[in-house]
């Protein structure tokens, strides 16, 4: 069946090796996040990630969206304790990097949250 499907529809086999190539890169990106950067790293690279992301799908809005996740689970998907998440977050409020307030982010300094996770979205 998936072989007469690719077969009928030639530009599906593209748009599926578009997305595995993408999710392989996304992949990447986790390990060196994790093996390389620092907590403030790590966290600031995912937030311009949901960014970029989230815009993609038109869900941010003058450079905020919606963050519905607690510190734990931010931890447990970068491996920091929530404590630590907690800290790192207060320290981007504090250089005015970003607003985070009731699960709503918006980003203060795109260029300084980049240079803050090394975030290159040229990945996605």
């Amino acid at each position: 069946m998936h072989s007469r499907l690719i077969s009928s529809h030639p530009r599906l086999s593209d748009l599926f090796w578009r997305d595995t190539l993408v999710d392989a890169a996304v992949f990447r990106q986790w390990l060196i996040g994790v093996g390389r950067r620092s907590a403030h790293g790590r966290i600031a690279h995912l937030l311009c990630e949901l960014l970029v992301r989230l815009r993609a799908v038109d869900l941010v809005e003058d450079q905020a969206y919606n963050l519905p996740v607690t510190r734990a689970e931010l931890g447990d998907a970068l491996g920091l304790t929530p404590v630590h998440v907690n800290r790192v977050l207060q320290e981007l409020r504090a250089e005015n990097l970003i607003i985070l307030h009731g699960g709503f982010l918006k980003v203060l300094d795109w260029d300084g949250l980049r240079r803050a996770g090394e975030f290159n979205p040229a990945y996605l």
